[in-house]
């Protein structure tokens, strides 16, 4: 139970950052600097929401 709660808490840290990015992506004007934002959180989204999807998927469920 606990492995399926981080992998929601992962997934929902993901969403963020790609929400972050995409939010950024919007309002970047192309200085280098907004760029390299842009990339990161998008980089790092990506990791945590396929983390976060991997264990939610792997995880059984206990009969209670």
């Amino acid at each position: 139970m606990e492995k399926r709660i981080l992998g929601i808490i992962l997934t929902l840290l993901g969403v963020a950052g790609l929400i972050l990015s995409a939010v950024n992506f919007l309002n970047s004007s192309g200085a280098e600097r907004s760029v390299k934002t842009i990339i990161v959180f998008s980089i790092l989204g990506a990791i945590f929401f396929f983390a976060g999807i991997g264990l939610i998927r792997n995880t059984k469920d206990k009969p209670s």
